[in-house]
């Protein structure tokens, strides 16, 4: 024979009751969070994998954001670059006009105006910033404008050769920039021509003009057989031309391969170059002639209006017609290299956009699959809940029957 205690008779009746008190407190803690896991002792097994898919749905998430900022940046460098296509477009139409033989002087001044507001539009789209104040063509020097101007007033890059990366999903990267030098500066020069510029260490506020090729043919000789950046250095009111890293000395002629004296603004000519120094040299000023045959977009156009406003007409008109006409080529090439940029960022595009694509259908089954796991089925909880209240009742009003009988009663 089991003898039961009334000690045990209550002890079990009050565990019993506490029991059914507790899932009572667990259905409704369901109900108010709309979850049937809310910790892992409700399900382990679910518990753990709610929290996988929460890590994989944050992983996901941050791609996401990831792939729409570089959708932005992407998108924002294609509507640059379709400025500066729109811009180089009327500047290659103010450069037809400009090879008219029956302009003025003042028709001549007039495209060159155009052009100078052309070329400073130019500048304000190759130092577009993000939105965050950042410039988007200057590389890795994302605080620095892509283009400046230079001492002598010319514009030239500033930046870097960085391309920056974002990844946009595991082991897949995009790059969301392109650096200016590229694009604008290395555009390829339908003949060999020079670029000119001020040494920055120049005791004097002269300056040198763009310049221009007067005879391409002697200058193509010339460069064929030195390919040498030249130097223009100031000395006794004279100036000397001579190669980049030979030491002048003025009384040996073999320091230097030309000389002359200096009046300001009046054209130096070498070998077919032709430029202008303009103020008062001090001694020792330096200016640069980098020979080469790519130029920036932006060097092109400072010669055209350098051509437009010094009368470069020959006799027989052919220098200026040369200028011209290897001018358009240098346009067409600044307008190719923006082009082979634009058919990059599209497939850079495409690829972000379906990225995009498989992570939202990646974050959508995930979600699915958490949903199945933690979400509560309402219908199904209210009506447990309203069986274990009835439960709990009967359970009480049985525990409070139980706990009244006594051996007494029956005596």
């Amino acid at each position: 024979m089991i003898r039961i205690s009334s000690q045990q008779i209550f002890n079990g009746g009050i565990n019993r009751l506490q029991n059914l008190n507790s899932q009572i407190n667990n259905t409704q803690e369901q109900i108010s969070t709309g979850k049937k896991v809310n910790k892992p002792s409700d399900d382990p097994v679910a518990a753990a994998r709610i929290l996988k898919l929460d890590q994989e749905v944050q992983r996901i998430e941050t791609y996401k954001r990831n792939a729409t900022l570089a959708t932005n940046r992407l998108e924002l460098e294609e509507g640059a670059l379709s400025s500066a296509t729109d811009i180089l477009q009327r500047v290659r139409e103010l450069t037809v006009q400009a090879g008219n033989g029956a302009l003025s002087n003042n028709d001549r001044a007039s495209l060159a105006a155009e052009l100078r507001q052309r070329l400073d539009q130019l500048a304000d789209v190759a130092n577009t910033k993000d939105a965050s104040g950042e410039h988007i063509f200057s590389g890795y020097q994302g605080e620095t404008a892509a283009f400046g101007k230079n001492v002598s007033g010319s514009w030239v890059y500033q930046g870097d050769e960085g391309q920056r990366q974002l990844e946009i999903d595991d082991g897949v990267t995009v790059a969301i920039s392109d650096h200016g030098k590229g694009i604008f500066s290395d555009v390829a020069s339908a003949e060999p021509t020079f670029i000119t510029s001020a040494d920055p260490a120049n005791a004097s506020g002269a300056q040198i003009t763009t310049g221009a090729v007067e005879d391409q043919a002697l200058f193509n000789d010339f460069y064929a057989g030195n390919k040498k950046d030249l130097v223009v250095e100031f000395q006794g009111g004279n100036y000397y031309v001579r190669e980049r890293g030979v030491a002048l000395d003025t009384t040996d002629s073999t320091t230097w391969l030309d000389t002359g004296t200096f009046n300001s603004g009046d054209p130096i000519v070498f070998q077919g170059a032709r430029f202008e120094v303009i103020g008062d040299p001090q001694e020792g000023d330096r200016f640069n002639l980098q020979t080469a045959e790519k130029q920036s977009v932006f060097n092109t156009i400072e010669k055209i209006i350098y051509g437009l406003e010094n009368d470069l007409r020959g006799p027989d008109a052919q220098t200026y017609q040369e200028m011209i006409a290897n001018s358009l080529t240098n346009l067409d090439n600044a307008q190719e290299s923006i082009l082979l940029t634009q058919t990059d960022l599209g497939g850079r595009m495409n690829a972000v956009e379906s990225t995009q694509q498989f992570l939202e259908d990646s974050g959508l089954y995930s979600k699915k699959i958490r949903s199945e796991l933690e979400d509560l089925d309402y219908a199904e909880a209210i009506s447990n809940l309203s069986f274990q209240s009835f439960v709990l009742q009967a359970a009480q009003q049985s525990f409070a029957q139980v706990s009244r009988l006594s051996l007494f009663d029956r005596l």
